[in-house]
This record gives structure tokens, C-alpha cells and sequence, in this order.
């Protein structure tokens, strides 16, 4: 007999923002995304020590976790913060570390 657990939406969330920050550089990317309030993935780039690609890799994994946002604009995407989901992020670690 196997278990099974569902796990509660929050809980989910949480585990998504965490993923997502796992990393030093996506770390250091939110840090500077929220002091410039928006800027080119080759900003970024210039800021740190790996390669474009590398980069991007990690603007893709914070942009599918939904803390992050892209403004296309051919040939060049810029890049800022979900306010909306940066909050949430921010609710849910606080409520979880007061447990």
C-alpha cells in the first residue's frame, strides 16, 4: 500500500521560490535587479563572473519560478522583478520561518 500526501498550495510556492534561489548568482540577480528596478541580461551579465549562456540559464529559472519578469524588446529582453510574486515569496519564507 502506497501513501499519499498532497502537499497544500503554499507549500508548493515555497518550494518553487526556493529552487529558484539555490544559486548564488540568481541570488546576486535579484539583489541587483532590485536596486537597478530594471535592466538587459548583458547588464547582468557584466556584473558577473560566467558566461552569457550561463546567465541566461539563470534568468530562465527565476522567470519560471514567477520572481522575475521579461519585457521583450527585439533583439534584447529586459528584466525586473514580479513585485507581486516577490511579495508573496517574502510572506511565505516570513510565515515559515515564524512557525
Amino acid at each position: 500500500m502506497s501513501k499519499s500526501l498532497t502537499y497544500t498550495e503554499k507549500e508548493e510556492k515555497l518550494a518553487q521560490y526556493s529552487k529558484a534561489l539555490g544559486h548564488p548568482a540568481r541570488i546576486f540577480i535579484l539583489n541587483f535587479l532590485e536596486k537597478q528596478c530594471s535592466c538587459f541580461a548583458g547588464d547582468i551579465s557584466s556584473q558577473l563572473p560566467i558566461a552569457n549562456s550561463t546567465v541566461s540559464q539563470h534568468l530562465t529559472a527565476l522567470k519560471e519560478a514567477g520572481l522575475i519578469q521579461g519585457t521583450i524588446n527585439p533583439p534584447t529582453i529586459k528584466y525586473c522583478i514580479n513585485k507581486t510574486n516577490w511579495e508573496e515569496a517574502k510572506a511565505l519564507y516570513k510565515e515559515f520561518f515564524e512557525v
